[in-house]
């Protein structure tokens, strides 16, 4: 299973970490919201609309590297794909092939010359050309496995966006993958920085000074991928303590995410459009 593999990489990682150390005793709360937030997604569509809405939202699922030079945030961006889909239905395939960035720029509330925008418009290009013969399918294996035919989602090692839309499309009630809590979480900025702050994980001087300085971390860079595979390691085993799924874990602790204290600080950068 494509899962596994992941599990098998971040294992190494964290094994050989130099940069990142778990704390499995340190005191986190294990529980929290799960699930989508029915006012901020269109789940009130047809099963058809519902998952090419999925898609969408999970196409373009990525950017926080960015986020601070737009002033925008994630629930942003979906609360205007969402206004979109609920005035318009969602993109058809054929849109999504023919999609650019003013109309991106428009519907999202960016701006049309930022690198982002850009990177958006070229998600929602790939994803057109993918749906023709594409389904939900019926396992979460399976449907990231195809996902990551789509350059944006060929997350090596980790395929955050290719799982977290099998887990969406769970949620969202248009799919019943047997296999899906066998995903593990969604490696991104903000799980690690949680993890961080609740004391599982611990930077060493280099990683915290750069952190707490916002110095960007290149994308697949040594410090980057420590971060993002030793919060996959350490979860793993706080899924089994908590008896959740990680993807439930995931859903906890990227919820805990939005509120203080940890909103109060920073998160690592980095600019990639695999989260």
């Amino acid at each position: 299973m494509l899962a596994d593999e992941v599990r098998r990489h971040c294992a190494q990682i964290a094994a050989s970490a130099k940069h990142v150390t778990i704390d499995l005793d340190a005191p986190i709360e294990l529980d929290g919201l799960a699930g989508l937030d029915e006012t901020l997604h269109y789940l009130e569509g047809s099963r058809e609309d519902v998952a090419r809405y999925v898609f969408i939202l999970d196409a373009i699922n990525f950017g926080s590297g960015y986020f601070g030079e737009l002033s925008t945030t994630t629930d942003a961006i979906t609360e205007r794909l969402t206004a979109h889909a609920r005035a318009h239905g969602p993109w058809t395939a054929t849109e999504l092939q023919r999609i650019d960035t003013p109309t991106v720029a428009d519907t999202l509330g960016l701006e049309p010359g930022h690198r982002l925008t850009q990177l958006y418009a070229e998600a929602l290009n790939q994803l057109g050309v993918w749906l023709p013969g594409n389904a939900v399918g019926d396992t979460a294996d399976d449907l990231a496995r195809r996902l990551t035919q789509m350059p944006f989602f060929a997350d090596h090692g980790f395929y955050k966006r290719a799982q977290i839309t099998a887990n969406d499309l769970q949620l969202a009630g248009v799919a019943d993958f047997p296999d899906v809590d066998r995903l593990t979480i969604f490696a991104d900025n903000l799980v690690p920085h949680v993890l961080r702050l609740d004391g599982v994980l611990i930077y060493d001087d280099t990683l915290a000074h750069a952190v707490d300085h916002q110095q960007e971390l290149p994308a697949g860079g040594e410090l980057e991928r420590e971060l993002r595979a030793t919060a996959v390691h350490a979860c793993e085993r706080l899924a089994e303590r908590a008896g959740v799924p990680p993807r439930t874990l995931d859903n906890w602790l990227w919820n805990r995410g939005q509120h203080r204290p940890y909103s109060e600080r920073p998160a690592h950068v980095t600019r990639t459009v695999f989260y």
